[in-house]
């Protein structure tokens, strides 16, 4: 979607600061989470457990299948979990306090 590249996402909780980031990157990180995509949206705090395992898992997976070749894409996937990393601090800290996570 050519209107992703322009949005911003914030994720919001009661557990964390406020995390903005693009929205081509919120939206590929939500489906790692195992979320449709859409925003606006929510996890429920029963439910991030589950959704922070799956983006921690798709983000490994990531670091690990990376082809020594191809550098571009390398630093793609290596962006895409730094990225990430606030998002999961988020998660964590939602998790940890039981806290719902929305994102608009």
């Amino acid at each position: 979607h050519s209107e992703d590249n322009d949005m911003l996402v914030t994720f919001t909780t009661k557990a964390y600061a406020d995390i903005t980031m693009f929205g081509d990157v919120a939206v590929t990180l939500l489906k790692m989470m195992g979320h449709s995509g859409t925003v606006p949206g929510a996890i429920l705090a029963a439910d991030i457990p589950a959704a922070l395992s799956r983006l921690t898992a798709a983000i490994d997976k990531t670091r690990t299948e990376t082809p020594a070749d191809d550098h571009e894409e390398d630093e793609t996937r290596v962006s895409l979990s730094n990225r990430a990393l606030p998002l999961v601090d988020l998660l964590t800290a939602a998790a940890q306090q039981n806290c719902d996570v929305m994102w608009e």
